[in-house]
């Protein structure tokens, strides 16, 4: 989807059409969720701190997230990829892998599928959606990002290499910019530049991620479209808008986020049996604690009491903290691994 969030507000909003927004906080710590391209073409994007935003933009207009009106609209368009296959793999709310090989309308091309996809999309929802077409999840997802808003890109099997060659290291799908600055010090800048490794030479200045680029670099992607992801965790997380100083403070507010995922988790049937604490001091160091019980807990004052102890036993005793998070793994939802059975 392009720029999701941003569009769904300007949508449900007239008078915000046409002008930079950003979906977020404005408050000292608040963070954007998304920018429209009104505001992209200032430099405002998503995960900016929101001075900085307004400093690009002074003119930025703030708009408080709805995240239910974006799960509902999410689930619309997920919809609308069933009425064409079964194989969908949501990333997030605005993203999907699809895997049309074998489809519902029995389609040859897929390029006409995704054409179809986009058209109800904007016909249901009023929305713009963008797609990326081709032999692999790599390509389909960079492709995805280049005719950008409302737009189409097909990469065909005998474009894909001289498509490779072109491609900048930034554009690499999983590659950061610590691992593009990695690449840039060996003068990999593109595509062209990372063929004239050898696999064995890319693993080993690189390791794993040798090994990924030597494969995605010669077309190849064996990932499958998993339609049934399982989550692995549930959480929670706030960055408060100013600083924890106090434990009696501290402790009162990991209970209130407590009390909030304990609620959520109760509303979905799901439990967990490891307890996971992250809490960052105002110097952006950040902890992890966990504890881990033998059955699924779904109590609260365990989760409470769990939370806080330990907090107290990584503490300093003096830092005042940014964030909390609280969070459970180990679910119920997970698939159990299965046990082999001998004929004995």
């Amino acid at each position: 989807m392009d720029a999701f969030f941003a569009s769904v507000e300007q949508r449900d909003h007239p008078q915000l059409r046409g002008k930079p927004i950003a979906v977020g906080g404005n408050g000292g710590r608040g963070v954007v969720a998304a920018a429209s391209y009104e505001a992209r073409k200032y430099g405002v994007r998503s995960a900016m701190p929101s001075r900085l935003a307004k400093q690009k933009c002074p003119h930025l207009i703030f708009v408080p997230h709805r995240f239910d009106v974006y799960k509902s609209v999410s689930q619309e368009i997920r919809d609308i990829f069933y009425q064409y296959t079964d194989l969908v793999e949501p990333l997030s709310l605005d993203e999907a892998y699809l895997d049309v090989t074998i489809n519902k309308p029995n389609h040859k091309s897929a390029i006409y599928i995704a054409e179809q996809i986009r058209k109800k999309i904007l016909q249901q929802t009023q929305l713009t959606a963008s797609a990326g077409v081709s032999i692999n999840k790599f390509l389909a997802k960079v492709a995805s990002d280049i005719n950008k808003p409302n737009g189409l890109k097909v990469i065909l099997p005998v474009e894909v290499e001289d498509f490779m060659k072109t491609l900048p290291i930034e554009k690499f799908f999983g590659v950061g910019k610590v691992t593009a600055q990695r690449l840039k010090a060996q003068n990999i800048r593109t595509g062209a530049d990372l063929q004239k490794y050898t696999l064995i030479e890319l693993v080993e200045l690189f390791g794993k991620l040798g090994k990924y680029l030597y494969e995605v670099i010669h077309g190849n992607d064996h990932r499958i479209v998993k339609s049934n992801r399982v989550r692995k965790s549930f959480s929670i997380e706030r960055t408060f808008d100013t600083n924890l100083e106090t434990q009696n403070h501290i402790e009162a507010k990991i209970k209130e986020l407590c009390l909030k995922l304990h609620t959520s988790m109760e509303d979905k049937g799901v439990k967990g049996k490891t307890i996971n604490l992250k809490f960052r001091y105002a110097d952006f160091t950040t902890y992890t604690r966990t504890k881990s019980y033998l059955d699924f807990m779904d109590d609260l004052d365990t989760l409470q009491n769990t939370a806080c102890g330990l907090f107290i036993n990584a503490w300093d005793g003096e830092s005042s903290l940014r964030l909390i998070g609280i969070g459970y793994s180990k679910l119920n939802t997970e698939i159990p691994e299965s046990q082999l059975q001998f004929p004995f």
